[in-house]
Formats: C-alpha cells, structure tokens, sequence
C-alpha cells in the first residue's frame, strides 16, 4: 500500500500536468490567458481532491493485490 505521501506527492505531480494542459485547451477555446488560468485552476483543485480520495479509497481495497 502507498503511504499517504506517496499518494499526494503523485496526485501533485499528476495535477500538475493537467494544470499545463488545462491552460492550453482554456487558452486555445477562448483565446484568453487569464479566464483559461482560471479554468485550469479550478480544474486542478477538484481533480487533486478527486484523485487523492479515489487512491485513499482504492488503497483500502484488497481486490486484485497479491502479497509477497
């Protein structure tokens, strides 16, 4: 199982890419950098939450793990 730091050191470092992704598609879809900022940001505040209780969640789950 990941310790808890491990789980929110990876929904950082994954959020991050969706952050510079985000931004780009905002940028591109409305052709201003602050409102596709904004969207980006908000985006990445929820997907951060989102995935760290989605690994918490399957972190308790011992369906398909093998120990050894």
């Amino acid at each position: 199982m990941d310790s808890r730091k491990r789980t929110f050191l990876k929904a950082i470092l994954w959020n991050f890419i969706g952050l510079a992704m985000m931004a780009l598609v905002g940028f591109a879809m409305t052709g201003s950098a602050g409102l596709g900022g904004a969207m980006a940001l908000t985006n990445a505040a929820l997907g951060l939450a989102s995935y760290v209780l989605y690994e918490r969640v399957w972190a308790g789950i011992a369906w398909g793990r093998h120990d050894g």
